[in-house]
């Protein structure tokens, strides 16, 4: 800790001035010089702001991995997405070094000023005044803590310099990749299992907006002026549905011990950045309100930020390891890519998800493997209960984002695509999230150690939605409902409702009816 020159002795009614610590005051200090900015190497960091804000402690980032196993981390960041290179990493490490380098002279100055401190203080209880005027020893210590006391005022500042770049560029860093997980872009995928067996038809399959328009589940069109592209309503079977699926799966992860908590949709950018997330990147995926009139809140693309924030800053007990945590949300996305899946409910900018995720120990290393594979698990057993074929694939190096040291994507054949489409993802952050976040759990004797962190989608209403339509559709245009969904809808076949779809009026259309005529009084 820093520590200030200044404290008055007085000896005969005579004041003599000698040194003394008040790190508090020093650390005080050097927080509220500090202005957020945007960095000079990047987009700012919400979280290192946050902190020197004082609403958490500093991110422990593994750096000694950095430094010790600096061309493993090179080739890990180089198979990742993203705009960081080797480079990058190697100044990172340079950055560090000279950070620790300050802070290991700033340690041994304030040693060296506490002895100075010490000695005054016993010269002047021992001399009077006018024999420390003249003694050497004496004037040659006040003289040395003024050169520390100056030096430590430009070590102080270079200190909070390098500690904002070095947050700023190491925050960045990914997460480690499992050693099994394949390398290169999603081509690179490996199927690591096939479940059920695709749907034969007599028929042409027809896609999910077509059977949605048909049956009155699904609205799309005329909605640009209503609501911007990329939304939907859903109405009377196709709202009952989404219910339907929410509860569904709640229940069942409800009966595996599951604790359901609601969360926030709006959250503080150092969350998002915790959780690996970046709201102030451009083209970010996340929405971000009017920074005007509401500082750093961000709209929440998945419940996974919300349920990590409850955690944020807190410890969990040792006996309640693991903790598994299941939200139900509303997920707001920007999609900033509209060229891909323009139409239909498979890219939308809101949509209800259930949200599995877990706090875990690290004492084997081997715990949150398992929780992953147990969420899977509970994945392949809701959407095998919705009898859906599907697949689950063990994504590569450049599909895992930042969080993530190991990710499986769940698949389902879409007929009306002709293809598969991701319905359901997990992933394993390790220590990833927690390290920023402050996730800790506490021993059995008391101490702390940083928690692993899960996550997985249990059921992404639109996709599994889609799936749903396309899989069950019949000849005559209806939908067979799922046998364990049935109890929860209501229906086993969903059919066109008996009132009449709404007929628009509005403008640009080549036959319009004329509009309603004035009153007479």
């Amino acid at each position: 800790m820093a520590t200030c020159m200044g404290m008055v002795v007085r000896v005969g009614g005579t004041a003599w001035t000698v040194l003394k610590p008040v790190a508090r005051q020093c650390s005080r200090q050097r927080t509220n010089v500090f202005i957020p900015q945007r960095l000079s190497h990047g987009a700012r960091s919400s979280l290192y702001e946050h902190v020197r804000e004082g609403y958490s402690d500093k991110p422990e980032l593994d750096m000694r991995a950095v430094c010790e196993e600096t061309d493993k981390v090179i080739a890990n960041v180089e198979s990742r997405k993203g705009d960081l290179r080797g480079d990058d990493v190697r100044k990172i490490v340079c950055v560090w070094q000279e950070l620790q380098a300050v802070r290991t002279e700033i340690s041994g100055l304030e040693e060296e000023k506490s002895h100075i401190s010490d000695t005054v203080k016993a010269l002047v209880t021992k001399k009077d005044k006018k024999a420390l005027a003249n003694l050497p020893e004496y004037t040659q210590a006040l003289q040395r803590g003024r050169e520390i006391r100056n030096r430590l005022i430009q070590l102080f500042l270079k200190e909070t310099e390098l500690e904002q770049e070095h947050y700023g560029r190491a925050l960045r860093l990914p997460n480690t990749s499992h050693p099994d997980v394949p390398v290169g872009d999603e081509s690179q995928a490996r199927v690591v299992e096939l479940v059920g067996q695709k749907p034969e038809f007599d028929f042409k399959p027809r896609g999910h907006v077509e059977l949605g328009e048909e049956l009155g589940l699904i609205r799309q069109r005329h909605l640009a002026h209503v609501s911007g592209h990329r939304s939907y309503y859903l109405r009377g079977a196709g709202a009952r549905l989404q219910t339907a699926l929410q509860n569904f799966a709640l229940d069942k992860l409800q009966r595996r011990g599951f604790i359901p908590m609601v969360v926030p949709d709006m959250l503080k950018g150092a969350v998002f950045e915790g959780c690996g997330m970046q709201p102030n990147a451009h083209r970010s995926q996340v929405y971000s309100l009017d920074q005007a009139r509401f500082p750093d809140l961000n709209l929440a693309g998945t419940g996974e930020v919300g349920v990590a924030g409850y955690f944020m800053d807190h410890a969990v007990n040792w006996k309640d390891l693991p903790v598994r945590t299941v939200c139900s949300s509303t997920c707001y996305r920007a999609e900033t890519d509209t060229g891909r899946e323009a139409w239909g409910l498979y890219r939308v900018h809101h949509f209800n998800k259930i949200e599995m995720f877990g706090v875990t120990a690290d004492e084997t290393g081997e715990e949150s493997s398992q929780l992953l594979d147990e969420f899977v698990s509970l994945q392949k057993e809701i959407f095998s209960a919705l009898e859906l074929h599907y697949r689950v694939l063990d994504m590569p190096t450049q599909e895992l984002g930042p969080p993530a040291h190991r990710k499986y994507d769940v698949e389902a054949w879409m007929p009306g695509r002709d293809s598969y489409g991701e319905i359901s993802s997990g992933s394993n952050c390790t220590d990833y999230q927690s390290r920023r976040l402050n996730i800790l759990y506490e021993r059995e004797d008391g101490s702390l150690q940083y928690a692993h962190t899960v996550n997985a989608t249990a059921c992404a209403i639109p996709r599994t939605v889609i799936a749903i339509l396309e899989t069950h559709q019949t000849k005559e245009g209806t939908v067979r409902v799922p046998r364990a969904l049935q109890p929860y809808l209501g229906l086993e076949v969903i059919e066109k409702p008996k009132y009449s779809p709404l007929k628009y009026i509005g403008p640009n259309q080549h036959s319009r009816p004329p509009r309603p005529s004035p009153k007479t009084r």
